[in-house]
């Protein structure tokens, strides 16, 4: 049992996943200071919680709010890179140490993919992170958005689409001797 209150109980569970989320959408550089306000709307908020959505689903909606608005801003720059680093960008490979022209290949794709990711809308990219990345379920993603299940569906689609349209026509894919993706 622990003498922590509810905020410090919220804070130490979801620091570190709304940190790592706000990096994927905004880069690192932004990410410390929308975190940091995302926990000051949670405690600000946490009496009026009405618990009829999940704690996960509020918390990440304050961020994806404190991401969204961010990105509006002028001061926003694409031009920076997100917070994809090769660790999270190499899931997609298996974790057995490869040949360095295999590592050399897999960099670049991962740097092409990460590019073009970066360079979605914030609503298609916004998306992507939290299905593909962060894990949600389509059900969680619409509380997180305020958007209907129908809706989260029909933009993860269009989503995904866009980037494999764009991935094909920019992105070199290397196979193996296996045609697995090197």
């Amino acid at each position: 049992m622990t003498n922590d209150t509810p905020f410090e109980q919220i804070y130490n569970e979801f620091r570190t996943p709304v940190l790592r989320y706000l990096q994927r959408l905004i880069g690192a550089g932004e990410a410390e200071d929308a975190a940091q306000e995302v926990f000051v709307k949670v405690h600000r908020g946490l009496r009026d919680f009405r618990k009829n959505s999940r704690l996960s689903t509020w918390v990440y909606r304050i961020a994806t709010n404190a991401a969204v608005d961010r990105m509006r801003s002028p001061s926003f720059r694409q031009e920076q890179p997100l917070g994809m680093d090769n660790e999270e960008t190499d899931v997609f490979y298996d974790k057995k140490t490869p040949p360095p022209d295999v590592q050399l290949i897999r960099k670049e794709m991962s740097e092409c993919i990460r590019g073009y990711v970066d360079a979605l809308p914030p609503h298609s990219r916004t998306i992507l992170v939290l299905s593909e990345l962060e894990g949600f379920k389509n059900g969680e993603i619409a509380e997180i958005l305020g958007v209907s299940l129908d809706t989260v569906k029909i933009r993860l689609h269009r989503a995904r689409a866009r980037l494999k349209k764009t991935l094909e026509a920019h992105c070199s894919f290397y196979r193996d001797e296996r045609n697995e993706f090197a």
